[in-house]
């Protein structure tokens, strides 16, 4: 079955009732509409977009009220979070990009290290660049921005000869990492100013909705170029319930607005329906042979899987969660493995997602007699699947190259 079957299977099972209101998923805070209307406003006066969407949902991550302005301007696309999104597929949307003429390039915000060949594999731009401009290639703290960097100052190059200022917006959804991108690009345009002249960081959060007002960073001299930070914003209604489960699923739309029950539920019928699974196999062998550790080790928020951002993970922690996504994992090859149903049936699927809610709170160690024990496996596997614990993703598919980017 292709993917245009999974997510149809998989809005047949959303539709039978996710959560208790169930049907379409709108997310439209009071800050959002008036966020729109200056972004709309400040886009006539931009000489360069940087529109950073999901890697693991290239296509619904896209503001589609905002695209006939945003595919009129300069424009750079961002895949950001590609460490989370399966390679092989986000190349084929990267060819897809191309094809389209659209300069896209993938990337992590927060990551100094594999940029620079993303980079160099993905963008002609930037190979063009580097015969054209000089800069100093051989200082190894150069991350993935600068070059990103690079490229927004050569796609404003023909610019910049009659412009003394040059504004660079970056825009998205809520929680694709804006933010975030802004904080590397200022890392290294920072090296071009004075002490007096540093600039303060964008705000970075976990949750959609951090950044609420636009904020403006210099990042350059002669000609001056400003790079414009905006709050992420969603259309005003999200017509269509598969859209509305990826972004929720990716985090763009609060949990709380679609309920994490289900968004997993949507998740578990992906996973069935694909088979992935099944894919795990091989960890059935080595859970029978590993001892339970931490078999005696009680349970903890959902919250202790949360990067620490003061405090590094010791080789205990991080061998807990180890173990943790291996149990789950073989808790969901068995239950799927040894289902005698079909989950092509709804009543099937609705089955075997139950079934496999009632395991996974035995592999994410959650007491029995919990009163909200459902929504601590959801929350719990929620984290493992945004994480990158339970492998990479791109839910997806590439469209046809008559289909608008």
């Amino acid at each position: 079955m292709g993917i245009k079957g999974i997510v149809k299977k998989a809005v047949e099972v959303g539709e039978m009732g996710f959560n208790k209101d169930g049907g379409a998923i709108n997310w439209f805070p009071g800050h959002m509409a008036a966020a729109t209307r200056a972004i709309r406003s400040r886009l006539k006066l931009s000489d360069l977009v940087i529109e950073v969407r999901d890697a693991r949902i290239p296509f619904s991550s896209a503001n589609q009220d905002l695209q006939p302005q945003l595919s009129a301007k300069r424009r750079v696309i961002a895949l950001n979070k590609k460490d989370l999104a399966n390679t092989n597929v986000l190349n084929k949307w990267v060819r897809y990009f191309d094809s389209s003429n659209q300069d896209c390039l993938p990337i992590n915000a927060h990551s100094r290290s594999s940029v620079r060949k993303a980079f160099i594999t993905y963008s002609d731009v930037w190979l063009k660049f580097i015969t054209e401009i000089r800069f100093c290639a051989h200082c190894p703290s150069w991350i993935m921005s600068f070059q990103l960097l690079a490229l927004v100052e050569f796609k404003l190059k023909e610019v910049i000869s009659r412009e003394p200022t040059l504004l660079v917006m970056v825009v998205g959804v809520p929680n694709v990492g804006k933010s975030a991108l802004i904080n590397s690009i200022h890392q290294i345009a920072s090296t071009r100013f004075s002490v007096q002249e540093k600039m303060k960081r964008a705000t970075v959060g976990p949750l959609p909705g951090v950044t609420q007002d636009i904020a403006g960073y210099k990042i350059a001299h002669q000609p001056s170029i400003y790079v414009l930070d905006t709050p992420g914003v969603l259309v005003p209604n999200i017509p269509n319930i598969e859209t509305g489960l990826k972004l929720a699923l990716a985090g763009s739309v609060k949990d709380s607005v679609v309920g994490e029950d289900r968004i997993v539920q949507y998740l578990l019928t992906v996973l069935n329906t694909r088979g992935t699974p099944l894919h795990w196999k091989h960890l059935a062998k080595q859970m029978e042979e590993i001892t339970q550790i931490f078999e005696d080790k009680p349970g903890y928020n959902p919250k202790d899987l949360r990067p620490k951002m003061k405090k590094l993970p010791n080789a205990s922690d991080l061998l807990y969660v180890k173990d943790l996504v291996r149990e789950v994992q073989h808790a969901l090859y068995v239950s799927l493995s040894e289902f005698g149903g079909n989950i092509e049936d709804e009543n099937g699927m609705e089955c075997l997602i139950e079934h496999q809610f009632e395991v996974l709170q035995k592999a994410l160690k959650i007491p029995h007699k919990s009163s909200e024990a459902r929504l601590m496996v959801s929350k719990k596997f929620l984290t493992l699947f945004r994480t990158g614990k339970l492998g990479s993703f791109v839910l997806d598919d590439v469209p046809e190259l008559n289909r608008e980017p």
